[in-house]
């Protein structure tokens, strides 16, 4: 069994963008931070990044900081709404905004997902304006950039956004240690974006390729050269399927990188139920310890430490969750 030490992320965001409270988690044994670019640049960032690595000298050790890109993920517009659960509501510019190339992918019978799967809205039929009807599956309170995912439906997008490579072209001036790119679909999208920090001065990054569907899934073998370290993304791979498979493919792709020599990360929900409470539940310590237990060479939070109420506390249960893990992990 894989016996180094597990990495663990938190993922920088309002709740833990300060110096006292990110000095806390990296002494809980955090090893490094996420920056979702979706929400904002690098620049944009700049104090948060600021913070980290006021944090890291704090503790005398460095904090490594991951980008996640934009990619060719889709995301809602900047507009909050409640669905009601069997209500109507319309999809496009004139109610849920998504981007235009979502519209014509909006056919009768169509799921789309929105925020991870939280919300769910079945299409019905076409309206004024290129808009389109949809019930309300699966209700709740819409955000603003929230995720949206179209199960079985391939919406041609670049590898790369006008920001992303903005983002990378600055990446080295601020410190990036790795670069996640979103919804990986062939070897292609990791050969431009090696490409794009080559360009950059920035060729030393790590490239963390984002399983987020079951075209990734199929096409794993394949990333395999171009990627230094392979992630299951659970939130939109999740999405993808019906949950119930969600942990066969997750072990499974596990199982296919021990088997290539290739690390791997396990992300979202570890400890969702952390944004909320001080304590997680039984079966989210079980998920960390198993991923761990089974050979994930890196593990994150997410909404747990960017927008929770107990970013430290939720490291704290994710930290010693691994230790735990690696110790049976040593003597088997």
């Amino acid at each position: 069994m894989n016996n180094e030490r597990t990495e663990i992320y938190g993922t920088l965001g309002p709740s833990c963008a300060d110096i006292d409270i990110l000095k806390d988690m990296a002494a809980c044994g955090m090893s490094g931070l996420r920056l979702n670019l979706s929400h904002g640049s690098l620049r944009e960032r700049s104090s948060w990044i600021a913070a980290v690595r006021g944090a890291a000298l704090a503790v005398g050790r460095p904090l490594k900081l991951l980008v996640d890109l934009q990619g060719p993920e889709l995301r809602t517009g900047n507009v909050s709404m409640d669905l009601e659960e069997g209500g109507r509501v319309l999809v496009g510019n004139l109610g849920i905004p998504v981007p235009e190339l979502v519209i014509p992918c909006l056919k009768p019978g169509r799921r789309l997902l929105l925020d991870d799967g939280k919300l769910l809205v079945e299409i019905e039929e076409a309206a004024e304006e290129g808009n389109v009807f949809g019930r309300v599956r699966r209700g709740g309170y819409l955000k603003p950039h929230k995720s949206i995912a179209l199960p079985g439906v391939e919406i041609p997008r670049p590898a790369l956004t006008p920001m992303d490579r903005e983002n990378i072209r600055c990446a080295a001036e601020f410190g990036v240690t790795g670069v996640m790119q979103p919804f990986v679909r062939s070897a292609e999208d990791l050969l431009e974006l090696r490409e794009a920090l080559d360009d950059a001065g920035a060729g030393n990054i790590r490239i963390f390729a984002k399983i987020e569907n079951r075209r990734g899934v199929e096409r794993l073998p394949e990333f395999f050269p171009y990627a230094d370290e392979i992630v299951i993304a659970r939130g939109d791979l999740g999405n993808d399927m019906p949950l119930w498979e969600l942990p066969a493919v997750q072990y499974e792709t596990g199982r296919r990188c021990r088997e290539s020599g290739k690390p791997y990360m396990v992300v979202t929900q570890m400890l969702a139920s952390m944004e909320y409470r001080p304590a997680p539940t039984r079966a989210e310590v079980s998920d960390i310890f198993y991923a761990v237990l089974h050979g994930a060479s890196s593990v994150m939070v997410t909404g747990e430490t960017a927008v929770g109420k107990y970013p430290v506390e939720a490291m704290r249960y994710l930290c010693e969750t691994v230790r735990e893990a690696e110790k049976v992990r040593a003597a088997e």
